[in-house]
């Protein structure tokens, strides 16, 4: 969030001067008012309105708790005294604020009215009191509508428009394995243009939350270094978020996170209405026992649940001890949506070689990969887990388990 907005130039007696500032007295001190200015402007005045070598290139100054962008613009003509008039523009953000994307914004600005003053004066024929006229209320309207809109539509006269949009930027996206799967966030479908890259339209229909990365790379016959791009830019925008394989053999835990689950009764009726599936009836059963089934899943039946899902037990076997109820939900969705939310993760299993086994698969890392694939020995570090083991060799998980035992000498942990 923008804090203050203030336009300074180089006045020919008084040297850097703040001529507007949006609040009026955030950057320069009053009499009128007894609250402290946001910065001191004696102590950045040098590297706001610097000398010319410095001018046309952004700035950013760490002052006490706040960051000052600006880029200060020099225009060198017979017509001023001196010969140039130096002014700039600054933003004043809190300091931890990310601001790559402000700095676009001052150097917009920058660019608009250096046109402007070059072609009508428009800077230095401004002969308006401090705070007021039509620069003030220019900065005025920018603060407004950065802050409230992020973006701003400002016309300056009848040719000149000032046009800013902030664009939100997102931390790079985490690091994506072939064992993963995206789950899409929004209708895919619905962002779908004609510009659009041709493997991301390749890609996007196998996306399905049970698809993984290696799967929808043979599905969409691609290469598999250009769908996980592609995945990547739908996760850095949010578009999808990345699971692990579901598999009735998998078994679940629960985090500290099921404390909000528990006390939070929207998020309760949204996980059950994510989960019911459609009124479904057996022949034989009466038509109200299925809706009063249905009526009996509340909060407190999806909390215990929940709860009864521990390590070490399977999917398929907390299915048998809730035969009851399953068949009203969706199991996947039922996992999904606590994974989602935080309160339950998946407990992976790892094997780990000993004893002879173990030197010969730490021999066989360090040779590296053989021409085809890797061999099954070069996992058996702990630092794997079978999903990604399975993805790699493509095999299931029951004949991996059938190789391990034929290896020899390997433990299987569960974290």
């Amino acid at each position: 969030m923008i804090k203050a907005i203030f336009f300074s130039r180089f006045d020919v007696l008084e040297g850097p001067k703040v001529v507007h500032q949006v609040p009026t007295h955030s950057i320069t001190p009053s009499s009128e008012t007894t609250s402290s200015p946001l910065v001191h402007f004696p102590s950045v005045a040098a590297a706001v309105i610097p000398r010319q070598t410095f001018c046309s290139l952004p700035i950013a100054i760490l002052h006490s708790r706040y960051r000052i962008l600006g880029y200060p613009t020099c225009l060198a003509s017979p017509s001023y005294p001196r010969n140039e008039f130096i002014f700039n523009f600054c933003l004043v953000l809190p300091r931890h604020t990310e601001f790559t994307a402000y700095a676009s914004v001052v150097a917009k600005i920058a660019a608009l009215f250096k046109h402007l003053e070059e072609t009508s004066h428009f800077l230095s024929q401004d002969n308006s009191l401090p705070n007021t006229g039509k620069i003030y209320a220019l900065c005025e309207i920018l603060l407004e509508d950065l802050n409230n809109y992020c973006e701003c539509m400002i016309p300056i006269d009848e040719s000149n428009t000032l046009n800013i949009k902030l664009f939100p930027t997102y931390p790079p996206p985490p690091p994506i394995f072939p064992h993963q799967v995206p789950l899409a966030t929004v209708r895919l479908e619905s962002l779908i243009d004609s510009n659009w890259d041709l493997t991301m339209l390749l890609v996007l229909p196998h996306i399905d939350g049970v698809n993984s990365v290696k799967q929808i790379a043979l599905l969409a016959d691609a290469d598999y270094k250009l769908v996980r791009k592609a995945i990547a830019h739908l996760l850095y925008y949010g578009c999808v978020i990345l699971l692990d394989i579901f598999s009735f053999g998998a078994s679940y835990a629960l985090t500290a996170e099921i404390g909000v689950f528990v006390g939070d009764a929207e998020v309760q009726a949204e996980c059950r209405r994510y989960i019911l599936l459609p009124d479904t009836r057996l022949p034989h059963e009466p038509a109200g026992e299925m809706a009063t089934d249905r009526e009996a899943l509340d909060g407190t039946r999806l909390v215990e649940m929940y709860c009864s899902l521990q390590q070490g037990m399977s999917v398929k076997s907390w299915c048998v001890e809730h035969a009851g109820v399953v068949r009203m939900i969706d199991i996947r969705r039922f996992i999904t949506f606590g994974v989602i939310k935080g309160f339950l993760y998946r407990v992976h299993k790892y094997a780990i070689a000993t004893g002879a086994t173990s030197i010969l698969s730490h021999t066989r890392a360090r040779k590296g990969p053989k021409k085809g694939g890797r061999e099954l020995e070069s996992f058996l570090d702990g630092n794997h887990c079978f999903d990604e083991i399975c993805t790699e060799l493509m095999i299931s998980e029951r004949d991996l388990v059938g190789k391990l035992k034929g290896i020899g000498d390997v433990q299987i942990i569960q974290k």
